[in-house]
């Protein structure tokens, strides 16, 4: 036979049932159902007073709680996180400081509390690391003032709605974090990207280090494309990322990812919405969204820009009176003691330097970069420099 089991509340019912029959007294009925005599007291002056729903369990809740948080402020919180959808705790804070600057806001872990509260919070999947040995991090610059290094990237193209491809290029300043263009261009042409170049660099300014992935390089001299040789000319210094470690350009990445969440998921009708939408979001980026790394302030507050480039961009570079100046031709060749020698594609229409190394040899330069060596007795064109693209131990051998 098994055992009868009965709920709390039937226990209570059933012990106010025999004090008040006067079956037993309530020290008597105390022992039997085992509770203490100031228990059984409370229950039944509940039940007196307010009938079988006194014997229910009340809230712990204090009546009264002067550090709740005011429901003026949590509209503001629900307002902010509706129309920016990716920002967190830190950056809602930091946006109604902007606008209150007085008040006593509510603290970061409170408004995390109730993002949560309302299910608005999203946990990232920690990607596990994989196994085998790391790079360690390159000398890459850092960044001590605004327009001292530039990075750039592609997102990574999407279609709209109609079809259409975009591949959105972005341009930002590392220090202030600042982007200082975001265009949507229908393919990687080099030379819309130069276009893209010339109208930043007569407005903000030359930059001098430039950050970009491997795929802005060749397998040509110096791993120089046409669009990286063509800033080397102009004397901006180039930094390729080690192979396969974009977090060497986190910044960017990251700024990807807000990129691909407000402005892809989903995408616009057309390509003149997309970049009506881009541009409003840059704007937002720039000048409303606060960023954790400056402090919180906007990278419109921080960025200050250069002196503009004006006049011709590539002007006469300049080499040694000793050394041999030649320009390149259209098919990457130059004329050295009466042959023509091939150079590279990627230098067509800039001048390089030959700097004499002994009898017979030249090292070619293109501004400060090395790309290779030439002989007098080689019948082929330029025996190109070997760089190895590890940070730490950079090695160029001829």
């Amino acid at each position: 036979m098994p055992w009868k089991s009965i709920s709390l509340i039937q226990a209570r019912r059933r012990f106010v049932k025999v004090v008040l029959a006067d079956q037993k007294s309530i020290a008597q009925a105390c022992r039997v159902f085992r509770i203490s005599r100031k228990t059984g007291h409370k229950w039944v002056r509940r039940f007196l007073a307010e009938g079988g729903r006194g014997l229910h369990d009340r809230i712990r809740r204090p009546r009264h709680s002067p550090r709740l948080t005011d429901p003026v402020w949590l509209r503001w919180i629900r307002s902010v996180r509706r129309r920016h959808r990716r920002w967190g705790a830190r950056k809602i804070r930091a946006h109604l400081r902007r606008h209150f600057p007085r008040q006593n806001l509510p603290a970061v872990r409170t408004i995390t509390r109730w993002l949560q509260r309302w299910k608005l919070t999203r946990r990232r999947q920690q990607r596990r690391s994989p196994g085998g040995p790391r790079l360690s991090p390159g000398p890459l610059t850092e960044p001590r003032r605004c327009n001292e290094v530039w990075t750039v990237d592609f997102k990574g193209w999407f279609r709209t709605a109609d079809g259409r491809r975009i591949e959105p290029l972005t341009v930002r300043d590392l220090f202030s974090r600042y982007i200082l263009a975001s265009r949507l261009l229908p393919d990687q042409q080099w030379w819309r990207i130069r276009a893209v170049f010339i109208g930043l660099l007569r407005h903000y300014g030359v930059p001098r280090v430039i950050r970009v992935d491997n795929g802005f390089g060749s397998k040509g001299p110096a791993g120089l494309s046409r669009l990286s040789a063509w800033w080397t000319a102009l004397g901006i210094k180039v930094e390729f990322i080690a192979p396969g470690h974009p977090e060497q350009n986190g910044s960017h990445e990251q700024m990807h990812r807000e990129f691909k969440a407000d402005l892809t998921a989903p995408p616009a009708s057309h390509p003149l919405a997309q970049r009506r939408r881009t541009n409003r979001w840059v704007q937002i980026y720039n000048w409303k969204r606060p960023h954790e790394a400056l402090g919180q302030r906007t990278p419109g507050e921080c960025y200050r820009a250069g002196r503009p480039a004006n006049g011709r961009l590539l002007k006469r570079t300049p080499y040694p009176a000793s050394w041999a100046v030649r320009c390149v031709r259209s098919n990457g060749q130059i004329r050295w003691q009466g042959r023509l020698r091939f150079i590279g594609e990627a230098f067509v229409g800039m001048k390089v330097g030959l700097q004499p190394k002994g009898l017979g040899r030249y090292k070619v330069y293109l501004v400060k970069v090395l790309l290779g060596e030439l002989r007098a007795h080689d019948a082929g064109g330029l025996r190109p420099a070997l760089y190895l693209h590890k940070r730490r131990c950079k090695k160029v051998k001829v």
